[in-house]
């Protein structure tokens, strides 16, 4: 019989999202994971947040760094998305052989992408086995005109154009 938790699961998989990598660094060391819990929350000051696992290494850098980049993915990076979410194992270095850049609080941003998000953490909210981070922009980097990485019932969509 279905858990609530699978029942859960089985719903959200019909809301279509784009795609992140989250990235955190601290005292040298980087981690990242794919993230679709990410949302704008305010114009005045810039402010996002993102919802992530309490068990995430990514989750634990933030915590201790209060510093996080986000670079959100375009249509053809579907084998870097699979890489951060987790088909490679966590104690192995995700960033490894990506080019990366930087941008203010010196947190790794993936180089390809269609934009970049630099955030400093002002609020942490802990609710169930997830932690909201909201957190002021610091900095954005947009790339070319691309199309974004969508995901949606388990499967990446592509926008259908008119």
């Amino acid at each position: 019989m279905p858990t609530k938790a699978d029942l859960f699961r089985k719903a959200m998989r019909f809301w279509a999202t784009g795609v992140t990598i989250v990235t955190a660094e601290y005292e040298g060391i980087q981690q990242g994971m794919t993230v679709s819990s990410f949302t704008s929350v305010s114009l005045s000051p810039p402010q996002v947040l993102i919802s992530l696992a309490q068990g995430a290494r990514t989750h634990d850098l933030i915590t201790r760094s209060c510093n996080f980049g986000i670079t959100i993915l375009d249509a053809s990076q579907q084998e870097i998305c699979d890489c951060f979410a987790g088909r490679v194992p966590d104690d192995m270095d995700r960033l490894e052989g990506l080019e990366t850049i930087t941008l203010v609080s010196g947190v790794p941003l993936l180089k390809q992408g269609l934009a970049h998000l630099d955030c400093h953490v002002v609020t942490i909210v802990g609710s169930g086995t997830h932690t909201i981070f909201i957190a002021e922009v610091l900095s954005t980097q947009s790339g070319e005109a691309g199309e974004p990485l969508l995901y949606f019932n388990r499967g990446y969509q592509k926008i259908q154009k008119p």
